[in-house]
């Protein structure tokens, strides 16, 4: 299998590091071929706090799927998160440099470099620099200004930046695990191309991923990034609350989260009752059913409505046609999606990986949004023919991969 048609694509998360395999031929979606998982004991809320631990964990993830796909990985794009993770907005205007005022894709590089010369502090680093709309002389809403006759080219984009130092600790687990990291990748941005369709992008979605340490979050509408940003909690703490209002080990914990939780406690009947495992020796108990969901819905209810809260500061939910998109391994907890519609709301939906092929059944839960989203992002960047080649690098697919390109280049 020629390894110049493989992508991999790491999710480094607080409970577990998944890794997806894919083979990329022209004209047809990814073929997935290789998929692993294991526990993460070195990353917390999203940082990895010890660095043999995480090492381990990705060695583990990874060679699992290189067993299942029979193959070696060399090179991945690397998912990263955290409350570290920040998002700005910036523009930029230039001169048409050719006499005829024909805007060149060297007018567009230029202009895109140009916004993203914005001050950082030294310890910040650039992960991403997202198009939004273009605008030439006084005509605005452009998303591809290259052909255009105007002597004034002007961008706006979306930055998102990462502690420096945070980054690096990611690049070193992946690195000392025997990978070369092709690019950091925003672990929601992600998720968006595995799990949300180009209508809903352009309607306007809010793609909420409930992550073990955090919740990210990202804002779509005219097809473009508008907002980004990250609550420090996510299933983890709900596991955590479990054990605590239990006292119960936080393994038995998040067995009991898995195989009897529900996030609406009302949902669930009071009369049922639930074995609790003791702690340190102590006798096993019995308790309501509703009591243990009840621990469930309050901390579920504290981070939508802490995602609600922050996405708000957008002023541009009420314009969402395409609702919310709920990712991630929380999101399967029965009820998410119900309370997430009364908090938001606004409609939503349980988001799995779609446009792939190969393994499907092994990628299809919500919980490897992220790590097929990374496979799909590196498709977007290394198989730009690719798309061509099965007809969807028409029309806007043509115009983002030809800006991402451009930004490639800075």
């Amino acid at each position: 299998m020629a390894g110049d048609n493989l992508i991999t694509g790491i999710d480094i998360g607080t409970t577990k590091v998944s890794t997806v395999i894919a083979e990329c031929e022209p004209g047809r979606v990814p073929k997935i071929i290789g998929v692993g998982m294991s526990r993460s004991e070195g990353v917390k809320r999203g940082a990895v706090v010890n660095v043999e631990k995480t090492v381990e964990a990705v060695l583990r993830s990874v060679e699992e799927a290189e067993r299942m796909a029979g193959t070696k990985a060399e090179r991945a794009y690397v998912g990263i998160a955290g409350s570290h993770i920040q998002g700005i907005m910036s523009t930029a205007v230039i001169a048409v440099s050719r006499s005829e005022d024909e805007i060149t894709s060297e007018d567009l590089g230029r202009v895109l470099e140009q916004a993203r010369a914005i001050p950082l502090s030294s310890d910040r680093r650039i992960l991403h620099v997202l198009p939004i709309e273009f605008a030439v002389d006084d005509q605005d809403g452009i998303r591809n200004p290259v052909g255009m006759s105007g002597v004034r080219l002007e961008a706006a984009v979306h930055i998102v930046t990462a502690a420096a130092t945070s980054a690096r600790n990611v690049e070193k687990c992946v690195q000392r695990a025997g990978l070369e990291v092709k690019e950091l990748v925003l672990e929601s941005y992600a998720s968006s191309f595995s799990v949300l369709e180009e209508e809903e992008k352009e309607l306007g979605v809010l793609l909420v991923d409930l992550g073990g340490g955090t919740t990210d979050f990202t804002v779509f509408l005219g097809g473009s990034i508008r907002y980004t940003g990250t609550i420090g909690l996510g299933g983890e703490n709900v596991t955590s609350d479990l054990a605590i209002g239990l006292r119960t080990p936080l393994s038995e914990a998040e067995e009991l989260k898995i195989r009897h939780g529900h996030s609406i406690a009302s949902r669930v009947s009071a009369e049922r009752e639930i074995e609790i495992p003791g702690i340190g020796g102590r006798a096993d108990r019995v308790l309501s059913h509703q009591v243990l969901c009840s621990i469930i819905e309050s901390r579920m209810e504290e981070i939508l409505d802490l995602t609600s809260r922050e996405a708000r500061k957008t002023e541009i939910l009420d314009l969402l046609g395409g609702g919310v998109v709920l990712t991630g391994g929380s999101a399967l907890l029965p009820g998410a999606a119900e309370m997430a519609e009364t908090i938001l709301e606004m409609p939503v939906k349980i988001g799995a990986p779609i446009h792939i092929g190969g393994l499907v059944d092994e990628v299809s839960s919500s919980r490897f949004a992220t790590a097929v989203g990374l496979v799909q992002y590196g498709w977007a960047r290394e198989g730009r023919d690719l798309r061509r080649g099965n007809g969807r690098g028409n029309g806007i697919h043509r115009v983002r991969n030809m800006l991402r390109a451009f930004v490639d280049q800075f």
